[in-house]
């Protein structure tokens, strides 16, 4: 998953973010509305949290560009004002959710998780591939019945291989989903969280590197 987070008040914009990077989501930060339809205009978010009260570009401006240029996320409007009319003024311009400030941080990811489960295509419960087994609920993994243990990076890059179901998966593809912007695009990082999860998975190796391209299962 790969949230946008876009709030002008900067301590609060870099504390959800790093609250959400908590829960092994990818997240990067627009602290304006013109940056946040910069980064929406390239980048396939899964969820945008959008601050209404923005300076400069307003946050109902920036809802309406996204909505009208279809961008790719789902979107949940923060605003100080819990009125029905406020949420209700939200909604019509093509928000998907409201979520009035000040708010419980853990209803703020048990919204970006619904949100995001709406934005993708759904995934069956379990994935099962070359004898893995990758249970995305309980975050659990096991090869031939043997448990694995896996870091929080680890079991994206392993999801998005199975999602993939024997298909070429780009390293660009996997620092999208499992890391943020603030990842060296031309770290080795990729590489080398591949190769420690080549050796959790163990004999015979079911990782194959696709040279120039990415790699499958």
């Amino acid at each position: 998953m790969r949230v946008l987070v876009v709030e002008d008040e900067e301590i609060l914009a870099d504390t959800i973010a790093e609250g959400l990077r908590g829960e092994a989501i990818a997240v990067d930060v627009a602290y304006d509305g013109a940056d946040a339809l910069y980064r929406a205009g390239y980048i396939d978010y899964d969820v945008i949290v959008l601050d209404r009260d923005l300076p400069a570009v307003h946050g109902d401006d920036v809802c309406r560009r996204l909505v009208q240029d279809r961008a790719s996320g789902r979107i949940l409007m923060l605003t100080a004002a819990g009125e029905v009319d406020e949420r209700i003024d939200g909604l019509s311009l093509g928000a998907d959710d409201y979520l009035a400030k000040p708010f419980v941080f853990a209803e703020l990811v048990a919204r970006v998780r619904a949100l995001a489960r709406r934005s993708s295509p759904p995934l069956p419960p379990v994935l099962e591939l070359a004898g893995i087994r990758l249970d995305p609920r309980r975050r659990s993994v096991t090869r031939d019945e043997r448990p694995i243990a896996l870091t929080k990076k680890e079991f994206i890059v392993l999801e998005e291989l199975m999602r993939a179901d024997g298909g070429v998966v780009s390293a660009e593809h996997l620092l999208d989903k499992a890391w943020d912007e603030h990842i060296d695009p031309f770290s080795n990082i990729v590489r080398v969280t591949m190769a420690t999860l080549r050796k959790k998975l163990g004999d015979p190796p079911v990782i194959t590197t696709v040279t120039g391209v990415g790699y499958r299962i």
